[in-house]
């Protein structure tokens, strides 16, 4: 295993970079197909090494769009592709990290390796679920993140309670809000038809886990738009159910079997089998009202 040697690097930043150079420098190096990251992003054409295309970017640091292009392109190959990717994306954000770790461990009085492991951290946690790719400049979100990550260590050092000590801790235990349950009323509107038990979970995990869309529509077989309109769509639904109080009181027979009319009409329009007119829910408010 290669992290078992004994000269592998103590700090994991210094850890990610050997990993790297592993998997660059052989005979068959991490590469990317720069002419499949869409047209007018002003990169380089054909195929380029990692090393290289990093250092690109860096000689360009104005190029946005090409620099948007790679990242979206390098974050669905780690959410899709495996450790290998994660490490690449982990490596071609090593200069930034770098930047952020030294400004961090000005005045640090802690463990360096402690501080380092935190901003590679709050780095993987964004890479793998938080940064959403159809928002504009994915590469400064992940460092914004990983930046985040380091500096709330730092604020929080020194602060813990221990445990033996808890009970001479003044003021209220109540947690801040919210501290309850969303996602017992996501399940109670499901059993009433507002979202489809297939996408109880996604939803779930998207909305209030605030996880990757891609390994999740990956998973379904559907496209990523698709499932973000599938996601809309519930959102809607819901909003307007807590408004109308259906996720908050009883609900009369007659919305719960309007609600289910429309779940088998999503179902059947979702499958291809849905046909005009034929068990299509009225459109009219009244009925859930």
């Amino acid at each position: 295993m290669i992290g078992s040697r004994p000269d592998w690097p103590d700090s994991p930043l210094d850890a990610v970079d050997a990993a790297f150079a592993a998997l660059t420098c052989g005979p068959d190096p991490m590469t990317l197909d720069l002419d499949t990251l869409g047209p007018d992003t002003g990169l380089p054409d054909g195929v380029m090494a990692l090393p290289a295309l990093r250092d690109w970017l860096l000689r360009h640091p104005r190029a946005y769009t090409a620099r948007d292009a790679v990242w979206r392109q390098l974050i669905r190959r780690a959410r899709l592709d495996g450790p290998s990717w994660v490490i690449a994306a982990v490596a071609m954000a090593m200069p930034a990290l770098r930047r952020h770790a030294g400004r961090l461990h000005t005045g640090w009085s802690g463990d360096a390796v402690d501080l380092d492991a935190e901003i590679l951290t709050g780095f993987l946690t964004a890479l793998r679920d938080r940064v959403d790719l159809a928002k504009p400049a994915p590469y400064a979100a992940l460092c914004m993140a990983a930046w985040r990550a380091g500096y709330q260590l730092r604020q929080g050092a020194g602060t813990t309670v221990p445990v033996q000590d808890v009970d001479h801790v003044t003021g209220p235990r109540t947690p801040h809000v919210p501290y309850g349950h969303p996602d017992l009323l996501v399940r109670r509107a499901a059993r009433l038809g507002l979202l489809e038990h297939t996408d109880l979970d996604p939803y779930i995990d998207l909305r209030l886990g605030r996880r990757a869309i891609e390994p999740i529509a990956a998973g379904l077989g559907i496209t990523v738009d698709a499932l973000r309109k599938r996601m809309n769509g519930i959102d809607v639904r819901l909003a307007d159910a807590l408004a109308k109080g259906l996720l908050s009181s009883v609900v009369s027979p007659k919305a719960r079997a309007y609600l289910q009319v429309q779940s088998a009409h999503r179902t059947r329009t979702r499958s291809g089998r849905a046909t005009s007119g034929a068990g299509r829910p009225s459109s009219s408010a009244s009925a859930v009202a």
